[in-house]
């Protein structure tokens, strides 16, 4: 919420600043980021938003300075680009138009713009973006310990743990602690004769590095780079460094490289053995003097390595750490590396090497010990309140050798101790010590979902025995991706509020490298979640910057015959249909949409257009007579049957929909695009498919679809397969299985969009409200009362395996667009226009929400209040909207205090008010 608080918070400063009738350019951002530090378009977009006092302002006209510093900025002087003003209302993704950009560049930029008025604004607040390098201009070297031939390390993406041959396990696990998978430490001296202007760090380190530079950590990432799949993308990162960073006379740079997804390991727990290759290490440092001249430091054989005390690192199994062979002060000047080795050049990963576009995972909160059990003497159980994901940080005092144990879980056993059957056992953390005062550890290069830690044979605040180790503190650290929290939501329904949040903190726990399905289990790229739950997701987070990385993941892992995997990146192949699932593919088509319709930015369509066709042209050949019959179909399920494979509805009628629903955004993209031979052809896919849908599932005598389940009816109607003259017929049977259920949903991950927006979308919010507002299973409100902290993967959560997955959480939707009433407007995307139509259901006495769209934040909040609907609204500049009241027509309706039939309007803060 931090990040979402502080640009709403710099906002309305910036409102209070601007006088009377004028309008101000605010929030500058290129390609979707606040000054990037790695831009790769040759035209960059540049956008920003827009605050004003008045009511109905809007933009006319613009222009653009860019220039080569700061300085010839602030003195209007244009040397990159004069845009001239340009008579125009758009204020998103206008491309650069300038002299050609070079790479490794930093630029500066400023915009003002004329009001409706034709009263020109004051200039905005400088921005910035720098351009990324090619790879031939990198010029990578890859350094580390071993190189990859002499690793011996396993290659293949087959070896699933269940299946895994237990003779190549054991010579792995033989092999562990051997420099192909121990963590090492890099250092390179060098000297700084001259004064800087400034320097450039450009660095990969697989599976995940630490950098420092005189000891001070540079930037704050965890487990940095961004997982990709190293055989087609390896993502770098570029920081920028204060000059003040670095001294006259001799610097170091330090690198700790660990595992992370390009080198598991196969003891402990681990879900899969892959391996690309031993950690590795890319580095360029770019230095320009202030007399004009640059340097270059880069990884090459001067470079050095020792191993760490990271005696062991695995994303799945844990981390130790031996206080003991520290060695104090490596990564400073003057330290004696005489006994340390020279590095080998590696074997480059196959993967593209590509700048790192989308947002770190920091560790956004801390959490303290919220109550502590002693379950036997010595032996401790710390409940630290909320289940997460991330890791813990502790303080221990003892002697020199001794080893605390801390295992990690997301809840207990019957007899109090932690449970990690359904999570992935063993994972837990060593940390032998080194004897000297208190210590304090953080791991670096593992992460599990867990709320409870347990530690044997230790003191706890007080050192009662004096043959163990003292516990001093202890914190768990929540860690996911800095992208930032866009909208809020809050209402008179506790169960909803606190649905929100549980699935929230789900999200957040999953929002890492890439949305995973569990933090502890699978950490996989399971697509399906994505767009099931992208509605919500991109009301909650800012995903401008994240999305595309997505995408290029998506597209990466894209097989030759055109199929998308459920998993990406696929790091390891399930095969069948837990690789190919129509659900779980057609995320490739869906998403560049959902982009659109949000972000008001085709990019990824035109970007990724070739992928989406590609993949609907692959199911095409899995189709007979356009039905399409493998996958997972509504995966999990709800009933008395064992959660897994669609047992309710027919995979076939799940698969073929999806199938309709990709070729009908394919022949939209078409459109969207003018290519003219595609139009027609996807066109009449869509139709031929929609046509064969019906006479194989639908039955026009009892008006019902397939097994006549919940989302056997609600698919057709949300996706506008059924014919019209019998969609009301299907709604009522569809409203009447669910009554028949005693108001309960029997869908599944798949199937639950699709039956909440039927619902919504189709007058039934009544429905919606009384399907949830109650603490049975199937429904969120029995999470509540079983007292978890996050969202669970089955309903009942003593039935399934993580208790911290977000898939089930396609309410969210229902909460922003139904309850709050925000509703996109498809014509006008980006939310340049769009709808406040909130829905007042059940006993609900107000609602609120508010967004932060690309065009600035949208509000919407009603109150029931002596027989009256008061409904207050916020409109960002440059945009409109039309508000739908649920009232009877005719009603009379007073705006700001005055009646008017016109529900139109421009930007602005209103007061609705109306009898109900």
């Amino acid at each position: 919420m931090k990040n979402f608080k502080n640009i709403v918070l710099a906002i309305c400063l910036l409102v209070t600043l601007v006088s009377k009738g004028q309008i101000l350019p605010v929030h500058l951002t290129t390609e979707m980021a606040q000054n990037p530090l790695a831009v790769v378009q040759n035209q960059p977009r540049l956008s920003w938003q827009l605050v004003s006092k008045e009511s109905n302002a809007s933009q006319i006209g613009y222009q653009i300075l860019v220039s080569s510093s700061e300085e010839k900025l602030k003195n209007d002087e244009a040397d990159i680009w004069n845009s001239g003003r340009i008579d125009s209302n758009k204020n998103l993704q206008i491309a650069y138009g300038g002299n050609p950009l070079k790479n490794e560049t930093k630029y500066f930029w400023k915009v003002k713009v004329w009001n409706q008025t034709g009263k020109v604004s004051k200039w905005s607040k400088t921005a910035s973006f720098r351009t990324a390098s090619l790879e031939s201009e990198l010029n990578p070297t890859w350094i580390g310990a071993i190189t990859k031939a002499d690793s011996h390390l396993p290659e293949g993406r087959n070896y699933h743990s269940a299946t895994y041959n237990r003779e190549k396990k054991n010579a792995i696990i033989n092999a562990s602690d051997s420099l192909s998978r121990r963590s090492i430490m890099l250092r390179k001296p060098f000297e700084i004769k001259k004064e800087i202007k400034e320097a450039v760090v450009y660095i990969s380190g697989l599976g995940h590095y630490d950098l420092t530079i005189n000891g001070k950590k540079i930037g704050n990432s965890e487990f940095a780079p961004l997982w990709t799949d190293y055989d087609k993308s390896v993502n770098y990162n570029i920081y920028e460094l204060n000059p003040k960073e670095l001294e006259k006379g001799e610097n170091v740079i330090g690198v700790l490289l660990g595992n992370g997804m390009y080198n598991t390991l196969a003891e402990r727990y681990t879900k899969f053995f892959v391996s690309f290759g031993p950690p590795t290490l890319f580095f360029k440092m770019k230095i320009t003097y202030k007399d004009g001249s640059e340097e270059i430091i880069k990884s090459d054989e001067s470079w050095k390595y020792s191993k760490s005390p990271i005696t062991y690192n695995s994303i799945f199994g844990g981390e130790d750490y031996n206080a003991n062979i520290e060695q104090k002060d490596w990564n400073k000047k003057y330290f004696k590396d005489a006994d340390w080795k020279k590095v080998v050049i590696q074997e480059a990963p196959k993967g593209v090497l590509r700048p790192q576009t989308a947002p770190p995972i920091i560790i956004q909160k801390q959490y303290n010990i919220k109550e502590v059990k002693e379950l036997k003497p010595n032996f401790f159980v710390f409940n630290m309140g909320q289940n997460l994901s991330g890791f813990p940080t502790i303080k221990v005092k003892g002697k020199k050798g001794q080893t605390v144990r801390i295992w990690v879980a997301e809840g207990l056993n019957e007899d109090g101790t932690i449970a990690q059957g359904r999570s992935g056992k063993p994972y837990y953390y060593d940390y032998t010590l080194k004897g000297d005062r208190i210590e304090e550890w953080t791991p670096k290069f593992s992460f599990y979902g867990f709320q409870y830690i347990q530690i044997e044979n230790v003191n706890f605040k007080e050192a009662k025995n004096a043959d163990f180790p003292t516990v001093v503190d202890l914190k768990s650290n929540f860690i996911y991706n800095s992208a930032g929290e866009a909208g809020s939501f809050e209402c008179s329904n506790e169960i909803f509020n606190k649905s929100h949040e549980l699935i929230n903190n789900s999200i957040k726990s999953n929002f890492q490298s890439v949305f995973t399905d569990c933090p502890q289990r699978e950490k996989l790229g399971w697509l399906e979640e994505v767009h099931l739950n992208g509605p919500g997701l991109m009301f909650n987070y800012n995903l401008e910057s994240y999305i595309p990385a997505m995408m290029q993941n998506i597209s990466d892992s894209q097989r030759e015959n055109g199929l998308i995997p459920t998993i990406v990146p696929e790091y390891v192949v399930f095969g069948g249909d837990f690789t190919d699932s129509p659900e779980w593919g057609v995320t490739g088509v869906i998403l560049p949409w959902m982009y659109y319709e949000y972000y008001g930015d085709a990019s990824l369509i035109e970007k990724y257009y070739s992928v989406m066709k590609n993949y609907v042209d692959y199911l095409g050949t899995k189709a007979t007579n356009n039905i399409v019959s493998h996958g997972l179909g509504d995966w999990y399920d709800y009933g008395t049957h064992a959660a897994g494979y669609s047992k309710n509805s027919p995979i076939a009628l799940s698969a073929t929909s999806h199938y309709f629903y990709g070729a009908s955004l394919v022949a939209k993209a078409a459109k969207l695009l003018n290519k003219t031979e595609d139009i027609s052809k996807y066109e009449t896919l869509t139709t031929d498919i929609k046509n064969a849908f019906n006479k194989e599932f639908f039955n026009p005598e009892t008006k019902q679809y397939g097994t006549s389940s919940q989302f056997s009816n609600a698919v057709p109607v949300y996706m506008n397969i059924v014919e019209p003259q019998y969609k009301e017929a299907v709604m009522q049977n569809l409203i009447a299985d669910i009554n028949a259920k005693g108001d309960r949903l029997t869908t599944g991950d798949v199937g639950n969009r699709y039956l909440f927006q039927a619902l919504a979308q189709n007058g039934e919010n009544e429905t919606m409200y009384k399907m949830h507002n109650h603490y049975d299973a199937p429904g969120y409100g029995f999470q509540i009362k079983f007292g978890l902290t996050t969202l669970t993967e089955q309903w009942d959560p003593t039935k399934g395996n993580s208790w911290n997955h977000f898939m089930l959480g396609q309410i969210e939707e229902w909460f922003y667009q139904s309850l709050a009433g925000i509703v996109a407007d498809p014509e006008k995307p980006g939310f340049k226009h769009f709808f406040i139509q909130p829905e007042v259901v059940g006993d609900m006495t107000f609602a609120k929400a508010d967004y932060q769209s690309v065009y600035g934040k949208i509000a919407s909040s009603w109150e029931k209040k002596e027989g009256k609907l008061i409904l207050k609204i916020e409109i960002p500049v440059n945009t409109s909207a039309t508000i739908k009241l649920p009232v009877a027509a005719g009603t009379e309706v007073k705006v700001n205090g005055k009646v008017t039939k016109n529900l139109r309007f421009g930007s602005g803060k209103y007061t609705i008010e109306c009898k109900i």
